[in-house]
């Protein structure tokens, strides 16, 4: 794929979990409760993910590729976008969905940058640079900028 597309991909990406988060963090206000809304949004996310699936799906993984997973990968992942969903869902009615989203977007980078850092996770080591630390700092300055009223 070329390049340029990837790029968008993952801007649209951005967008729509933007999006998501706004409408399911009104879903939890309506429903007096973010986890609520985070189990109505995993359910309905599971739907689509299945269907998805089924329609993109050439050959199902052999049981052999299925036992050789490491066990803690089957729940932690999920376990993981849980509790930083619902955190979501929670603090954007508080705090406003750019303000969340920014913050949440900075923790992200700040993780994978330092994880990038020492390969952890499995990921591929990217040794931090004077210019990731630029881009470091540029964000945190970005969203104190947001910030300012």
């Amino acid at each position: 794929m070329n390049h340029l597309f990837l790029l968008s991909l993952a801007f649209i990406g951005g967008v729509f979990l933007a999006i998501q988060g706004a409408l399911n963090a009104h879903l939890g206000v309506l429903l007096k409760n973010p986890l609520l809304a985070s189990v109505v949004a995993f359910f309905s996310s599971t739907v689509f993910a299945i269907g998805f699936a089924l329609a993109s799906i050439e050959q199902l993984p052999k049981l052999a590729n299925l036992s050789n997973i490491p066990w803690y990968l089957w729940f932690t992942g999920g376990f993981f976008s849980v509790l930083g969903i619902s955190l979501y869902y929670y603090t954007i009615p508080k705090l406003g969905v750019s303000t969340m989203i920014s913050l949440g977007l900075c923790g992200q980078l700040i993780f994978a940058v330092i994880a990038g850092h020492f390969g952890w996770l499995n990921l591929p080591v990217e040794p931090i640079t004077v210019k990731r630390v630029i881009g470091v700092v540029s964000m945190i300055i970005g969203i104190l900028l947001i910030q300012l009223k």
